[in-house]
């Protein structure tokens, strides 16, 4: 399957990767009918997805049963009167009903909204009336069902709800039953064209509302990369990447690239995450492929490691923070595995990665995936120099990328304030070295100018982040007569620490930044809190942190 979008399948150098990779895009590209259906014609015995959960449970999917399972679901959505363009929300945890439905949705050109169970009545309202939500698929649980109820007073787009189960409240159809009565499917005339709109995200809102990014029917393509390349995916490969269905990284890891290079997909339904159990799965199950954030892996090195047989892991990635070099480090000792860092967002594939015949930086993104034409701009609009921080950006006079984003969602003014004159302005800035190797340094709204200098909020927080008393902090810059900003950090400490809260030790972590970072960074103001302000997705909202600073 691999071969057939991507002729040349294997590299052995970042240059080669450059002039040589070429991706096939057929028109009227459908993920469900030329990924999934193609894989059950071609090898319906094939591995697909192997779900398992925290009860116990296991189940093993060929692509036959993933063909039947998925057009039993189209089938049932089409009599609900679902078709082309229709937004529909999944909130399914790691369910595999959550594979199902997007690829169903797929099938009959309908419009995937992956959402967290987090979302509370606030959330389900607005992200109804913002995309004009006509179904909501939901795991069958009280918490969930509850808040969905007390929205849908004020979501008069809604014309569905539909549950997985076990709960069945008054008002939900059931997946399950529906999908075993529904007739046998038929397949739309033309479902769609290449730029139709296939899924949308709601992002996290650092700095106000989410944003509804949408994607075209080609964006699966766009983690061929991923996938092939930075994960270093082949038809053998068991695959587990950390992450929730509602988050993006989700199909980054446990969708589209995978299935398209071959790979088994593995599925960990569980409720609260424990490393002890995910490196018990990695044996028992002999996963060969791990995706996960530094946060991830940090706690898998505190758990003793040497307890469980990881003879089968091949390869591991990670992404969403800088990794920490004596995590890289003693994650290598212990397994021998190079853990090889990437980066993108949400309105992206991955765009800039470490790559297997890369030598990795601990700490560095990589460099920049070929499918993007990729730029550092200085403030007054120059290309960076080696060493000189810039905004990442993608140029898009040649076209637009394959993975790149269709637009903001019914947002035109912000879709162009991002993207105007051929360039895609990500809001990340960093730096890029003598070797082509990037480096992140902080959102642009975030970096903070300090007698002259430019400190990113990211290398502070890192830096913190090494002292046994900092659980979580966050840095931000205060006005300051003198230096125009000063660096402050908000930390929440451990509770061995808490109560040592005082001057002597923001002396000793205001020293200790010093020692492991550039001095001029340390942070001159220190707020000890109890919990920081954060997005619904756990991301750090400093804009909140400001706002209250000035208060």
């Amino acid at each position: 399957m691999l071969e057939r979008f991507v002729p040349q399948t294997s590299f052995s150098s970042q240059e080669e990767f450059i002039q040589t990779l070429k991706i096939n895009v057929p028109d009227n590209f459908n993920f469900g009918y030329d990924v999934v259906d193609a894989w059950a014609a071609e090898q319906p015995d094939k591995k697909a997805i192997l779900w398992t959960n925290d009860k116990g449970a296991s189940h093993q999917y060929t692509y036959a049963e993933l063909k039947e399972k998925t057009d039993r679901t189209a089938a049932f959505f089409q009599q609900l009167g679902i078709g082309h363009g229709d937004m529909v929300m999944l909130i399914l945890k790691r369910r595999i009903e959550f594979w199902f439905a997007t690829i169903a949705l797929h099938k009959i050109g309908a419009v995937v909204i992956p959402a967290t169970h987090l979302l509370t009545k606030k959330d389900i309202v607005y992200r109804c009336k913002a995309a004009t939500i006509k179904m909501i698929v939901c795991a069958g649980e009280e918490v969930i069902t509850r808040h969905i109820i007390d929205a849908l007073p004020d979501c008069p787009s809604i014309e569905h709800l539909v549950s997985i189960g076990p709960d069945m409240p008054e008002g939900f159809k059931d997946f399950h039953k529906g999908m075993d009565e529904a007739p046998a499917f038929v397949k739309p005339g033309q479902v769609n064209v290449n730029s139709d709109t296939s899924l949308m995200y709601f992002t996290s809102g650092t700095t106000g509302e989410p944003k509804m990014v949408a994607h075209d029917y080609t964006y699966p393509l766009g983690h061929i990369t991923t996938a092939a390349f930075w994960h270093s995916l082949h038809e053998d490969s068991l695959h587990l990447t950390i992450a929730d269905t509602g988050w993006g990284k989700a199909v980054w890891g446990k969708l589209y690239g995978q299935m398209i290079a071959g790979a088994n997909i593995f599925v960990y339904d569980h409720e609260k995450f424990t490393p002890a159990d995910i490196l018990q799965k990695i044996q028992d199950c002999k996963i060969t492929s791990l995706c996960a954030p530094p946060t991830i892996y940090r706690f898998l090195i505190k758990e003793d490691i040497t307890k469980y047989d990881l003879s089968s892991l091949e390869y591991c990635t990670t992404a969403g923070e800088a990794l920490n070099h004596s995590v890289y480090e003693t994650f290598k000792k212990i397994t021998g595995i190079r853990l090889m860092e990437g980066f993108g967002q949400t309105e992206t594939t991955l765009t800039l990665g470490t790559f297997p015949w890369m030598e990795p930086k601990p700490g560095s993104m990589g460099v920049p995936n070929p499918q993007y034409d990729i730029d550092l701009l200085t403030p007054d609009g120059r290309s960076a120099e080696d060493g000189e921080q810039g905004q990442i950006v993608i140029r898009t006079d040649k076209g637009k990328p394959l993975g790149l984003f269709k637009e903001y969602y019914r947002d035109a003014v912000l879709t162009e304030e991002a993207w105007h004159d051929d360039i895609y302005y990500t809001g990340d800035v960093a730096w890029r070295d003598e070797d082509g190797y990037y480096w992140f340094v902080g959102r642009a709204d975030d970096v903070i100018k300090s007698s002259g200098y430019r400190i990113g909020p990211f290398e502070v927080e890192s830096a913190l982040m090494t002292h046994p008393a900092v659980v979580e902090c966050a840095i931000t810059g205060v006005p300051d007569e003198i230096r125009g900003q000063v660096v402050k950090a908000t930390i929440v400490l451990s509770k061995e620490y808490k109560q040592r809260a005082g001057e002597e030790l923001v002396k000793e972590l205001q020293n200790h930044v010093k020692r492991v970072t550039a001095p001029y960074k340390y942070p001159r103001v220190i707020e000890f809190v109890d919990e920081l302000p954060k997005t619904i997705s756990g991301k750090i909202r400093r804009v909140e942190i400001r706002k209250n600073d000035a208060k």
